[in-house]
């Protein structure tokens, strides 16, 4: 496994949508009187990392030395999510904006079943973006691999030129997508949408030979040169030009809350890259890390002692 093999703590850059992902949880026991709802007794809170933040969270974990830049609003949303990301060692590169909010998702729970999401987002100021655009050219300078994790909250609005700067300077780019306009993202190294992301951009398939001809399509039109497609139960397929896809099933276990596992899989991407691993290695340590983080309620990350057990190699 290619993280037994550090012989240098890579340096990965993370840009893109901070959020804070915060839980209630506590049993369900009767109906409201006032409404026919349900009434939550909460037991207790729980706060996590999201969005650009658990990429750069789970790239820590792994052994890199992460610096994540983003924006953040002058809210307690705010700092707690910049102290997650201090106390996990990520290097922080947050702008603060006064005029926004924080994205915030709150999932309330009860019996580990989801009654509710209620979400708080707000896109930064052109300003605040503009900023962070300077501060890129500097940290891209010193980077090994690049992340943009777009979750489509608007801290990605310059994505075309930041894959630009890093190419030019032969760096490696990784994007973990949202919506359909894939133009944003020409030129990136890998793109590694879901299957129903994938099928949002593509249209539906008849069969596996058909689903490979649509992605070498979008490959070529965007000028991409690999496309990571997770496919949930079905595990996750590597489409190359002129090259056979790569196909893994899923590490088997009970599946408990999908919430990050995308985030885990770009992180795991950026590290191989990172270490010029091949990708047959790569492939097999995302699958098992997304197994790691599936099998845990919530926002996760995926440690090199879980991914190792896994994958049978302690």
């Amino acid at each position: 496994m290619f993280l037994n093999q550090l012989g240098k703590i890579p340096n990965i850059l993370v840009v893109g949508d901070l959020m804070l992902d915060r839980y209630w949880f506590g049993a369900v026991d009767r109906i409201s009187p006032e409404a026919p709802v349900p009434v939550l007794s909460a037991e207790r809170t729980d706060v996590r990392a999201g969005g650009a933040a658990n990429v750069a969270m789970n790239l820590a974990q792994l052994g890199a030395n992460t610096n994540l830049l983003s924006v953040i609003g002058d809210d307690d949303a705010g700092r707690t999510a910049t102290d997650l990301l201090g106390a996990a060692g990520v290097n922080r590169h947050l702008h603060l904006d006064q005029a926004m909010k924080t994205t915030e998702k709150l999932r309330i729970i009860s019996r580990q079943q989801h009654l509710l999401r209620v979400d708080f987002e707000q896109n930064p100021s052109t300003e605040v973006l503009e900023r962070c655009a300077l501060d890129y050219q500097q940290l891209v300078s010193t980077a090994d691999v690049v992340v943009l994790s777009d979750y489509g909250k608007g801290g990605l609005g310059s994505v075309q030129t930041m894959i630009e700067l890093a190419r030019n300077l032969d760096l490696p780019v990784v994007v973990d997508p949202k919506g359909s306009e894939y133009a944003n993202y020409r030129g990136a190294t890998v793109v590694t949408p879901n299957l129903k992301e994938y099928e949002s951009v593509v249209g539906t398939w008849q069969s596996e030979e058909e689903m490979g001809e649509k992605a070498a399509a979008l490959l070529v039109e965007h000028g991409l040169s690999h496309l990571l497609v997770t496919r949930g139960a079905g595990g996750m397929t590597l489409f190359r030009l002129d090259e056979t896809p790569l196909s893994l099933p899923a590490r088997t276990q009970e599946v408990y809350d999908v919430t990050g596992a995308g985030d885990t899989v770009a992180a795991v991407v950026a590290m191989g890259l990172a270490l010029a691993a091949p990708w047959s290695d790569v492939l097999s340590v995302a699958n098992a890390a997304a197994g790691v983080v599936v099998g845990k309620l919530g926002t996760a990350v995926a440690t090199i002692e879980e991914i190792k057990t896994i994958l049978g190699r302690l």
